[in-house]
């Protein structure tokens, strides 16, 4: 999937820093029934109708090209359909994304055949689907109407070139909570510029997650409805809410979070106002206007204060710090570590959970232990991933042999995890959980090599935990080699290079839109292994030694330095 210049740069930008988008201050007051979907301002030059004369071909051209259109209704595309697919055709039923490259051809019967590279779609809520290496082919009918031709079988929904979707939409997570209420958890949603966008965005949160996402959040705004329109005025927006209850507090404060980690990804907001029925909503040390400050407990994106780089050198477990071995048997090589992870006490944020992997001679071994103290063998198998762990639960999580999911609680005994889906994918080589631990990236040897999938995370009343609805996000990537959470909606993936056999790094959004490259400047020769965290310098391992990502080069640990020998680099959670 390609990316034009100013989407890559605004993408790799991502690498470092949030997304924000400009959106008008001002916003319209109108009686809320649904949000609306289109801005009443035009955004670039709107479409034009057919010409007379134009050939079936140039028809079902300009009904695509009509798709970028910003007017309610699209009239311009209906100006290309026959008279009574005009009056019924819906252009608010999702949205087909397709190459801008996009062949038509005349067939025998009359008819225009449609065929292009499929991108992905954009369902009625925003929610977005790879296309992968799908092809999109659809066959036009067309009649005359007095004298010109016209379409008579539309598809509901828009179809829409790739360059115009980028050009008119944006991406915007809308937030729910993770099962512990410890962080909201981003949901991508795909929403057209202009002034209606923020209504847009809390009506998307008040209609609830995507289905994908929904079993492994929560919702405190489920059946909530807006009173009116969200209000910008300057760098604030008010949101008024009714079918509210405003006790208990901890759950009004949760909505409130929602709303203020929403809304204040638009620029220029930069806090917000919650009314209940027009009345402000009273908490607890909280100000009338909120900002995300004032909800940076949940900020979906927090790492330990102490969560500088680890690696494993010669079996020892170091730290980016100039390679200081860790504190404890673990430092000294005591356990011939192969990979580690380590998690954070969710309590105070020190690291206090560290769980490695070493290889036996029958396979492989899994001990744990506090962080600087004495490790335990807690699971065997043929085969072991290198374990990993989310900033919400004390917990790591592997693959045994390939298909078999487990996760390793502190203190406690391995537990399976039920991953339905994964044994008939293939052999999962690499697990990775979200910084909020209710996603998992998993690396996946199939029939075609191995892939990169992303499955949610279930955690039922009675303790059971599920991996489900496995999809593969990055179709278009070959031969994935390893992946990281840059931050909490966004992955750097290793994987090959089309154009030479060689590994190099991606980044790509938890939906599959955005795939990018991440510069490879600096690197002595193919990244085997990535290691992540929100608001840190990626690391990974080339030729044996660990390089950090800094201003767009890899460079060494200690600058100026050589590099450090080191493999299975990652950021404690």
């Amino acid at each position: 999937m390609t990316r034009s210049p100013a989407v890559a740069a605004a993408l790799a930008l991502l690498l470092a820093l949030p997304a924000c988008s400009t959106v008008p201050s001002n916003s319209p007051t109108v009686q809320i029934t649904q949000a609306p979907a289109r801005p009443v301002d035009e955004i670039g030059i709107e479409p034009a109708a057919p010409e007379p004369g134009a050939t079936p071909e140039d028809v079902v051209r300009g009904f695509i090209d009509a798709a970028a259109s910003t007017r309610q209704g699209h009239p311009v595309a209906r100006d290309h359909l026959a008279t009574e697919p005009a009056g019924t055709w819906s252009d608010e039923a999702g949205m087909t994304v397709i190459s801008p490259d996009y062949a038509t051809v005349t067939t025998e019967a009359g008819s225009v055949a449609v065929s292009a590279s499929l991108v992905g779609t954009v369902d009625e809520r925003g929610v977005f689907a790879v296309g992968g290496e799908t092809r999109f082919t659809r066959e036009f009918t067309l009649e005359q109407v007095e004298g010109e031709w016209r379409i008579t079988n539309p598809p509901d929904g828009l179809i829409m070139a790739e360059p115009d979707f980028e050009r008119l939409y944006d991406e915007r997570a809308a937030y729910f909570l993770d099962p512990t209420g410890q962080r909201v958890v981003p949901d991508p949603r795909h929403l057209i510029r202009g002034a209606a966008q923020p209504t847009t965005l809390v009506q998307r949160v008040l209609e609830g997650p995507s289905a994908a996402l929904a079993p492994g959040v929560r919702n405190p705004l489920a059946g909530v409805q807006l009173r009116s329109a969200v209000t910008v005025r300057g760098q604030e927006a008010i949101v008024d809410l009714r079918a509210l209850a405003t006790d208990p507090a901890p759950m009004l404060a949760q909505i409130c979070a929602q709303l203020v980690w929403t809304l204040t990804q638009l620029q220029p907001i930069r806090s917000v106002v919650v009314r209940v029925d027009g009345e402000e909503v009273d908490l607890d040390g909280v100000p009338a206007q909120q900002t995300v400050d004032d909800w940076a407990s949940l900020d979906p994106d927090a790492v330990p204060v102490d969560g500088v780089g680890h690696y494993v050198s010669g079996g020892a477990l170091r730290t980016v710090t100039a390679g200081e071995p860790v504190p404890g048997p673990a430092g000294t090589g005591a356990y011939a570590l192969t990979g580690a992870a380590v998690a954070a006490d969710t309590r105070t944020g020190e690291l206090s959970f560290l769980v490695g992997l070493r290889a036996d001679a029958g396979g492989a071994t899994l001990v744990a232990g506090p962080y600087g103290g004495d490790l335990a063998p807690v699971l065997n198998g043929a085969t072991l991933s290198v374990p990993s762990v989310a900033a919400t639960r004390e917990e790591a999580w592997v693959v045994r042999d390939g298909t078999s999911v487990v996760r390793v609680p502190a203190g406690a005994p391995p537990q399976p995890v039920s991953a339905p889906t994964l044994p008939g994918l293939g052999l999962a080589t690499s697990l990775r959980l979200s910084p909020d631990g209710v996603r998992a990236a998993v690396v996946v040897e199939g029939p075609e090599g191995p892939a990169l999938y992303v499955g949610t995370v279930v955690r039922d009343d009675d303790g059971s935990v599920a991996l489900r609805d496995l999809r593969d996000i990055a179709p278009s990537l070959s031969q994935v080699a390893d992946a990281a959470w840059r931050d909490s909606d966004t992955l750097l993936v290793l994987a090959g290079d089309a154009g030479e056999e060689r590994t190099v790094p991606y980044a790509v959004g938890v939906d599959g839109w955005g795939l990018v490259d991440v510069p490879t400047a600096g690197l002595p020769s193919q990244a085997t292994t990535i290691g992540a965290a929100p608001t840190r310098q990626p690391l990974v391992n080339a030729g044996g030694t660990i390089w950090q990502l800094t201003g767009g080069t890899w460079a060494t640990l200690v600058r100026g330095q050589e590099p450090l020998p080191g493999t299975a680099p990652f950021y404690p959670l």
